[in-house]
């Protein structure tokens, strides 16, 4: 099976990160965060990084309660996946993000990165947290169908 390259989207409604990840490598590294304007998200820049890595498919995680339930951001999460596939006319997963934030945030504390320097790599480390359970998932079902 040919390997597939994979841009993850962290959604907010100031900011997007963005992810690359393949699953050659099963690796997924953070890459942008995207700004929202009052009009949307920066069209243009999505544009560039689609097509500076021609992925296959996108991932977009979706933010969940802990009880399964929906909250604010999901639809507003559910919308962005919709225009990100029309615009486009490529695949999208959307990815339960619980806890993604969490563990980013956890990442950057490890690595002693200030407080004031986190939120510009917060949404790209959640994205890679997001786009490396989406490539750990896909992963497990390929050896699950050949074992």
């Amino acid at each position: 099976m040919p390997a597939s390259t994979f841009l993850g989207f962290d959604y907010g409604e100031k900011s997007i990160g963005v992810a690359v990840g393949s699953t050659h490598s099963g690796q997924a590294q953070d890459l942008a965060t995207v700004r929202v304007g009052p009009t949307g998200p920066d069209w243009q820049h999505i544009s560039r990084l689609i097509q500076e890595w021609k992925p296959q498919a996108l991932v977009v995680g979706l933010p969940l309660n802990m009880d399964d339930t929906e909250n604010a951001m999901t639809g507003a999460a559910q919308r962005f996946g919709v225009r990100l596939r029309d615009r486009y006319n490529l695949p999208i997963h959307m990815m339960d993000e619980r806890l993604t934030t969490v563990a980013a945030k956890n990442s950057l504390v490890e690595s002693g990165v200030p407080p004031r320097r986190f939120k510009s790599k917060l949404d790209r480390l959640a994205a890679q947290a997001i786009l490396q359970s989406f490539l750990d998932e896909s992963s497990r079902s390929v050896l699950e169908r050949e074992g």
